[in-house]
């Protein structure tokens, strides 16, 4: 007999609450060895999805697809929302909890609560994109107040949760439906399932988190490839970490095997005739 939800969930909060009592009481290479072990079946488990890597294939928008995706934006809370993701790099998840308290409206700072890190960090906010901000915050000072502070507060006669604020798959929709309108819809493989009967996903080029893509690369190239600046700017644990998000535009790439490979110098040296 298979195991219900609720039961997993139950036993899951068990081992949890095990594990709080137990990590105290471990030597530090105990906690290492249930770590590495952890992180091996994390490993594990998403390869037996079977997703591909897709190399060089940049994940992150190009300056003229955001221009184009956030044009084609109307609503004011969608576009600012996603502005703050491609010009601060911030994950989906910690710009939909945007509040009036993380602001010092007076130096242009922002806290971000770093969600992968655990951490609070201050960031400056862009001076277009805090003038935009102002703009929006006066304009719509008793939706925010009545949805407890949130910027990206919800309708409450539409939405389908108690959260005052946008909920991550609902922007995950609201971003595909805006990408697919804008012609932006790039599917550049599938999974291959592993699991029997389970119908295999398209994987797209351009997710909300390709607008974190952008704002890293923008920034890498905006301070001359500085990786440890860029890497506080993204706010990440390791430098390796950062060093995935930085692209290389394809135009450079193709210019430097050019240039790296001159062609007519390359053919005369090995006498290759062409025809």
């Amino acid at each position: 007999m298979a195991i219900g939800e609720d039961t997993k969930l139950e036993e899951l909060e068990r081992i949890k609450g095990e594990l709080r009592e137990l990590m105290p009481l471990l030597s530090k290479w105990r906690v290492e060895e249930l770590r590495a072990l952890v992180s091996k079946y994390h490993e594990a488990k998403w390869r037996r999805r079977g997703f591909r890597k897709y190399g060089s294939i940049n994940k992150g928008f190009t300056q003229e697809e955001l221009n184009k995706f956030l044009g084609a934006i109307k609503e004011p809370r969608y576009k600012l929302l996603f502005e703050y993701q491609a010009y601060l790099a911030l994950r989906v998840g910690e710009v939909c909890k945007l509040n009036i308290k993380n602001f010092d409206f007076n130096s242009r700072e922002l806290k971000v609560k770093t969600e992968k890190a655990h951490t609070l960090d201050v960031l400056l906010v862009p001076r277009f994109l805090f003038e935009e901000t102002l703009d929006y915050v006066r304009e719509r000072t008793k939706e925010i107040d009545n949805a407890q502070g949130y910027l990206f507060y919800t309708d409450k006669t539409r939405s389908h949760t108690d959260k005052p604020y946008f909920d991550l798959d609902y922007i995950r929709k609201v971003f595909r439906y805006y990408i697919s309108l804008t012609g932006l819809n790039e599917v550049y493989d599938t999974t291959e399932e592993t699991i029997p009967d389970r119908t295999k996903r398209r994987l797209h080029r351009l997710t909300t988190h390709s607008l974190r893509h952008f704002g890293i690369t923008a920034f890498n190239r905006a301070v001359g490839g500085d990786i440890m600046l860029t890497k506080a700017f993204a706010r990440h644990r390791e430098v390796s970490s950062t060093q995935i998000y930085v692209h290389i535009p394809r135009d450079a790439l193709f210019s430097a095997i050019d240039s790296a490979f001159p062609t007519n110098k390359i053919f005369a040296e090995n006498k290759v005739n062409i025809r």
